[in-house]
């Protein structure tokens, strides 16, 4: 592991999903499951979230689409509240699930829409 690269994904990581999150997954991990932590925040939180080619928001509306896309509404969720800390708005989100129920289709779209009320509800927005 790289812990220069690890410490600035750590930083990255913190800023986009939030301390409490980045903490229960870090402190969650055991044996199995901390290479994986470790290579996420390494690789992907800094090595490419850090990149200077897109911007957060770039990136976090990607995201939403993409995990959207994949069916994974753990990671959707999580990504719901990263988005809103990089300045999606709630009417670009929106905007963001109409795009993935006509691309990705219906039960997909809907999905999303029923996971970012939840997210809304949970930060108070």
């Amino acid at each position: 592991m790289n812990k220069e690269q690890f410490e600035k994904g750590l930083a990255v990581r913190r800023s986009v999903v939030g301390e409490a999150y980045v903490e229960a997954s870090l402190s969650a991990a055991d044996d199995f499951s901390m290479p994986m932590q470790e290579l996420v925040t390494e690789f992907c939180w800094g090595e490419v979230w850090s990149r200077p080619g897109l911007d957060r928001r770039s990136r976090s509306i990607l995201n939403l689409g993409m995990i959207a896309a994949l069916n994974r509404p753990e990671e959707l969720a999580t990504h719901v509240r990263g988005a809103i800390n990089n300045g999606v708005t709630k009417e670009e989100i929106k905007e963001c699930f109409l795009q993935v129920a006509v691309y990705v289709g219906m039960p997909a779209g809907l999905g999303c829409f029923k996971i970012a009320r939840q997210v809304f509800k949970d930060m108070g927005i």
